[in-house]
């Protein structure tokens, strides 16, 4: 049996105020309780608190202003890749347009980093593109493929940020992928996808297959726009 590793009160703690920025319990620019107080609300001890603030503020959450009250910053703003990865996790709280946004810069990174590797690296793609799931495969199947896909690209390209970006959703990207492959339409163009990259490939053309990646993630955004209108942003 494996056992899950519990959080420890100050990763149980910064969780709780994340999700206090994103609920609104505590607004941007807005100023958190007193020490004291915000401890006895959280149910921790003070340096459980103090713990929590600065990597909170490491983040860019907050700022911790000696003297003052600590702010809660514009983190859209002044957060970094920490704060969005945070809030990839917290499906229940994803603002309406964040993944249109994420497939947006998708639209952007995902040519650039097939072409690289395509360029330094076709063979290690070329075996998994091979293994392909079948039209009749399962959401979650073409969901996890999809994603190794893009992820070991990306590791392909020799470029690791590309990787550390894309890492950085890979919960919310099975979360999403699964919903997104329920559609027959949209595993018909992967799989498309997925052919035509493993041609390009094999011939070693690796602006075929950037244009082609480009215009298959402007595709996935198109079908989750539809998506979301056809439901009314509930994405269950």
């Amino acid at each position: 049996m494996n056992w899950s590793v519990p959080e420890k009160p100050a990763e149980l703690t910064e969780s709780r105020l994340v999700s206090g920025f994103l609920d609104g319990t505590f607004p941007v620019e807005s100023t958190l309780p007193a020490e004291r107080e915000l401890a006895l609300r959280l149910g921790v001890t003070r340096p459980t608190l103090r713990e929590a603030l600065q990597r909170l503020a490491r983040d860019g959450w907050i700022e911790i202003r000696q003297g003052k009250p600590t702010r809660v910053r514009n983190y859209w703003q002044e957060g970094n890749l920490a704060v969005l990865a945070a809030i990839a996790r917290r499906r229940q709280n994803l603002p309406a347009n964040f993944v249109p946004d994420l497939l947006s810069v998708r639209v952007l990174l995902a040519p650039a980093y097939t072409r690289l590797a395509v360029e330094r690296a076709p063979r290690c793609i070329i075996s998994l593109l091979e293994s392909a799931p079948g039209a009749k495969s399962s959401p979650e199947e073409f969901s996890a493929f999809d994603w190794q896909v893009h992820h070991q690209l990306t590791i392909c390209s020799d470029n690791p940020v590309f990787t550390l970006i894309l890492n950085g959703f890979q919960d919310l990207y099975f979360e999403m992928g699964k919903f997104y492959f329920s559609i027959p339409e949209t595993r018909t163009t992967s799989l498309g996808f997925y052919s035509g990259l493993l041609a390009c490939a094999r011939e070693g053309d690796a602006v075929a297959a950037q244009d082609l990646t480009s215009r298959i993630m402007g595709e996935s955004l198109f079908f989750w726009q539809k998506i979301q209108e056809r439901t009314n942003g509930k994405i269950d």
